[in-house]
């Protein structure tokens, strides 16, 4: 036999193999949304008659909380609950509105425009801009920045993708309580909401607070930062955002709108 044949021999199989592994991987996709649906629908049941609110959660909502869990119904159930209970007492409203947050947002510090090309919204965050206020009404403004965030979530999307600048950061920025507390809400009250967090620009001090933070982050929160060097920084967002989106400030053509801007 032909070199060559034996070239098109061995390319044949490792199409066949290909092809039978993308079959697989389908199945096994098929399987698990139906393992999904078949679990969404036991969490609503156990759920709506101890929280009668539950009815007005939508599925894709309940999908969420169950990843989060690692498919566990249970803890899914109970994460949930906790939800609809601290979203009753801390936003009887059913919204935060800027009058409560007037310090956060008078720092300008968190903007959002453009999408990744993966079609999920763009917010970036200037951390040297943050000086801390009360613990109290930085969770207002966390809450406040992402019910904006979800409202902007093209059809079809769940997530969002972050860039957090640290440039210029410094101990007068230092913030652990109000840190966790962020954390606390994005992982607790909007799980799976965060697609990717680029970090950014970052200085050797920043790692005392980081050290201090980290444990605290969920293994599935963990899998979605990426620490990014100066000298890749450009190369390595537009790996995820093209240039027509990126921010201005990152070499992009985007100009940056205040979250309390956007509609």
């Amino acid at each position: 036999m032909s070199s060559y044949l034996r070239q098109k021999l061995q390319f044949g199989k490792s199409m066949s193999s290909e092809s039978e592994d993308v079959k697989e991987e389908a199945l096994n996709s098929d399987n698990v949304e139906e393992i999904e649906r078949s679990k969404v629908g036991i969490i609503r049941a156990l759920v709506q008659p101890q929280d009668p609110s539950a009815k007005d959660v939508d599925d894709l909502m309940i999908r969420r909380f169950l990843r989060a869990r690692d498919l566990d119904v249970e803890r899914a159930s109970t994460m949930l609950l906790k939800y609809l209970k601290w979203r009753k007492e801390f936003v009887p409203n059913g919204s935060i509105s800027p009058a409560e947050i007037p310090n956060d947002l008078a720092q300008n510090k968190l903007f959002m425009q453009g999408y990744d090309k993966t079609g999920r919204p763009i917010v970036v965050v200037f951390a040297a801009r943050h000086k801390p206020t009360t613990v109290e009404e930085f969770k207002r403004y966390v809450t406040f920045t992402l019910d904006k965030i979800c409202a902007r979530m093209p059809s079809g999307h769940e997530k969002f993708t972050s860039i957090a600048d640290l440039q210029g950061w410094g101990y007068a920025n230092s913030d652990i309580r109000g840190y966790l507390a962020a954390l606390s809400i994005l992982q607790d009250c909007y799980p799976e909401r965060l697609g990717k967090l680029f970090i950014v620009h970052v200085p050797y001090i920043f790692m005392t607070a980081w050290k201090m933070v980290y444990p605290f982050i969920d293994k599935n929160t963990k899998r979605k930062i990426i620490f990014v060097e100066d000298k890749k920084l450009q190369s390595t967002l537009l790996q995820e955002i093209d240039e027509s989106q990126l921010p201005d400030t990152f070499g992009g053509k985007q100009k940056l709108v205040p979250i309390q801007d956007c509609c």
